[in-house]
């Protein structure tokens, strides 16, 4: 782990606690909106979801979750010492070869959840003592999110909010999610968009994530952490090393520092396997090396940033 991010003013409560229920209530309904003719990630695909079209990706007019619970995986002041209260949803804006989660990004498996059973199961976390509630992959289910978070912040929903995405965001949605999420977790994965078209399908990743890093920092600021060490508010960054140094980490953190700020907090991730596409392509069919990490973490300290890292 490098340096911990130090503490700065606390908030005790979620930011969606702020707005009002007429508030909140038009923000569900332009998200509903936006999911009508599909624009909520930046494919900006068309599909006519609310009368069952499906999207590119994968999801139509029902909501699809994979599983809810406690998770223990995520960065430390995310996991913290009661665990995550993690929603993974299936389908994925991203086509990455080497998706460890491709059963659920790929495959869409998961069932079909109402939003007051959402909202149910939100509650429960809470009351299994989560820190937060990890909406993992959300944006392509985020009209019915929202929803289902009026309804359990009703019922007493009172801990953050986190926004778990691969980076590929539309601005205008994040736009709606403002005073709603507290706690940004996106990944940068790539700085060329060779790459990106590649390995995850899409062409125009940089510009989208740049636009998203940028945006999300202005909504939620540095992270800021209790006195437990857990996060109450604030952005993670994180950076996953490919092997060929292909996810381009010097020039990622480069961004982060001269457009985000030195003060934001990166979690550079050597967790890369080869899985589900992955063995069918020479450059990225093996785990990274030692040498590999070391460099990338290298390449963290030069940009002077700080945030954490995991064991070699």
């Amino acid at each position: 782990m490098l340096r911990k991010q130090s503490q700065g003013s606390l908030r005790n409560f979620p930011s969606y606690l702020g707005l009002s229920d007429r508030d909140f209530s038009l923000r569900i309904e332009k998200l509903y909106s936006l999911m009508s003719q599909c624009g909520l990630c930046p494919r900006k695909c068309g599909a006519k979801r609310l009368r069952g079209e499906k999207g590119i990706c994968g999801a139509g007019d029902k909501l699809k979750i994979a599983s809810i619970n406690l998770h223990f995986g995520e960065e430390p002041p995310i996991s913290g010492t009661n665990g995550s209260g993690a929603i993974f949803f299936s389908g994925c804006s991203l086509k990455c070869k080497f998706c460890q989660n491709y059963p659920i990004s790929r495959f869409c498996n998961g069932k079909i959840y109402s939003v007051s059973g959402l909202a149910r199961d939100m509650v429960r976390l809470q009351e299994r003592g989560a820190h937060n509630i990890n909406l993992v992959t959300p944006s392509h289910f985020m009209p019915f999110v929202a929803h289902a978070l009026f309804i359990a912040k009703r019922e007493g929903l009172s801990i953050p909010l986190v926004y778990n995405s691969s980076g590929y965001e539309d601005v205008e949605l994040l736009r709606l999610l403002e005073s709603i999420v507290d706690i940004y977790l996106p990944d940068i994965k790539y700085s060329d968009d060779a790459h990106s078209l590649r390995y995850s399908g899409v062409k125009d990743y940089v510009r989208h994530n740049k636009l998203a890093l940028e945006a999300m920092r202005k909504q939620a600021g540095n992270l800021v952490l209790d006195e437990n060490g857990i996060a109450v508010s604030g952005m993670i960054i994180r950076h996953l090393v490919l092997p060929e140094n292909l996810s381009g980490y010097a020039d990622s953190f480069r961004f982060i520092g001269n457009e985000i700020g030195k003060d934001a907090c990166v979690s550079l991730m050597n967790q890369y396997f080869p899985a589900y596409k992955a063995e069918f392509d020479e450059r990225i069919n093996r785990k990274i090396t030692k040498e590999e990490y070391r460099k990338a973490i290298s390449e963290l300290n030069k940009a002077g940033l700080k945030g954490y890292c995991q064991e070699p």
